[in-house]
């Protein structure tokens, strides 16, 4: 059998559609992301500091987001990271493309004359 999907892991392909969209709504820095991307799937998804910064500094050296140095809310310095122009028309892509495959299985796990 299968390994059993822990909860909360994310679909392969999902965590740069998450954080281009996440930074579609405004500059945050790398725990700021993880947390919103938390807080607003109710709980259910999270986003480990192991994948999220590594996916932050490919989407940067992909010219999708850039970044500088800032100071967070609790008087930290940290990485603020923004959506580039280029950035902004994929995360609209992405996005596109996630709710067509989301409708597609839907309409494929509907029973039949549903």
């Amino acid at each position: 059998m299968g390994r059993k999907k822990p909860e909360g892991e994310l679909v392969q392909g999902t965590l740069d559609m998450l954080i281009l969209s996440r930074l579609a709504l405004g500059p945050a820095h790398g725990f700021g992301i993880a947390e919103s991307v938390r807080r607003r799937s109710e709980e259910v998804l999270r986003i480990e500091e192991g994948s999220l910064y590594p996916a932050l500094q490919r989407l940067e050296m992909q010219g999708l987001i850039t970044s500088e140095w800032g100071v967070s809310d609790n008087n930290r310095r940290a990485r603020f990271y923004e959506l580039t122009p280029r950035g902004r028309r994929q995360a609209s892509v992405e996005v596109a493309n996630w709710r067509r495959l989301v409708r597609a299985i839907d309409l494929a796990i509907e029973p039949e004359g549903a």
